[in-house]
């Protein structure tokens, strides 16, 4: 589940639990003060409460070992411990709904909670999860749209019902809620300075979704899973039982090729968000951006036979393609005269 930027769903890290634990992390004294929350500028305990936040969503991070977490370290220290703290959120929502201990319905119900308590951190007025008061922190100081965030906790609820996508519009909106939303928060912690950024992010998220839908699909299948359109199924003569098989035919590299196209065209789009942003954002969205595209040229080279083996990119893979975009952009930036 919620594959996304992130890859949140495909990782064993640990999180806090979510409930029964408002006794452990203070409310704020009022919610105009959330953005204003440093340990420089205020006094204990909530000084401390912030810093253990932020810490605890750094280990969250950290352990994750995901494709996003290798492009973060191309991030100045503030920015990559703003980041950590949307991270963890996405870590938690996303196990509030991938905990098969539980029944659906109880999941269902913790993810209503969570929605709760992400309201009332927003507002400043209880924080009932450790990572709540860095990301009402991040939220307040960098103007991150709330909507965003209930977004991703929709896209979570919409993984446990498990219907399946009848058209590529309907997936579209799924993409959205599970990628597009993210990287609108990401590039208003990165800072942007035109509008065109906001439907390039979208786009950008839904060409990562798309890559970790393929990547997925055997996997997905085996789990009763379907996340490709059923009017494209039909249009190559599939259906979702022919994705439970152990080989892929003809029919299905073609629909695999068709659909990789798809996420092609919203990585070229993508690729024009990354000017837009402002410079400390460029290297961790073009390391992304690289990144995902490896990962879908990984896909395209092995014929689409995502059924013997899951295809992944390896760890100093990912760490090159991070320095790599490092280096470049520094390298830009000094040859323009550009400082900072």
């Amino acid at each position: 589940m919620f594959g996304v930027v992130f890859e949140a769903g495909r990782s064993s890290v640990a999180t806090p639990p979510a409930a029964g634990i408002s006794a452990a992390v203070p409310a704020a004294r009022a919610s105009s003060e959330v953005g204003v929350w440093t340990p420089q500028v205020i006094g204990e305990p909530y000084a401390g409460v912030l810093r253990d936040s932020y810490r605890t969503s750094r280990e969250i991070t950290r352990a994750s070992r995901s494709n996003f977490y290798y492009s973060l370290l191309a991030l100045p220290r503030p920015l990559f411990r703003d980041m950590c703290a949307l991270y963890a959120f996405m870590r938690v929502s996303d196990d509030l709904g991938d905990d098969v201990d539980r029944s659906l319905e109880e999941r269902a119900a913790s993810l209503s909670q969570w929605r709760v308590d992400l309201d009332q951190a927003l507002d400043g007025s209880a924080f009932r999860h450790p990572v709540l008061p860095a990301l009402a922190d991040v939220v307040a100081r960098h103007g991150i749209p709330r909507e965003c965030l209930f977004a991703v906790i929709d896209g979570v609820q919409m993984d446990l019902e498990e219907t399946g996508f009848e058209s590529f519009a309907e997936l579209s909106d799924y993409c959205y809620h599970v990628a597009g939303a993210v990287g609108l928060c990401c590039v208003h912690i990165w800072g942007f300075d035109s509008d065109e950024a906001l439907p390039l992010a979208v786009e950008c998220g839904r060409a990562f979704q798309l890559t970790n839908i393929l990547r997925d699909v055997a996997e997905d299948a085996r789990m009763g899973r379907c996340y490709l359109p059923r009017e494209d199924l039909r249009r190559f003569g599939l259906t979702e039982a022919d994705l439970r098989t152990t080989q892929p035919d003809p029919r299905f590299r073609e629909l695999m090729a068709f659909e990789a196209a798809r996420a092609r065209t919203d990585f070229g789009r993508a690729r024009r968000l990354i000017p837009l942003c402002h410079p400390p954002g460029r290297p961790i969205l073009d390391a992304m951006i690289r990144t995902y595209a490896a990962l879908l040229d990984a896909i395209e080279a092995r014929d689409y036979d995502v059924f013997s083996h899951r295809v992944s990119l390896g760890h100093w893979k990912k760490m090159a393609i991070a320095s790599t975009a490092v280096l470049r952009h520094h390298a830009r930036r000094l040859l323009r005269g550009e400082r900072g």
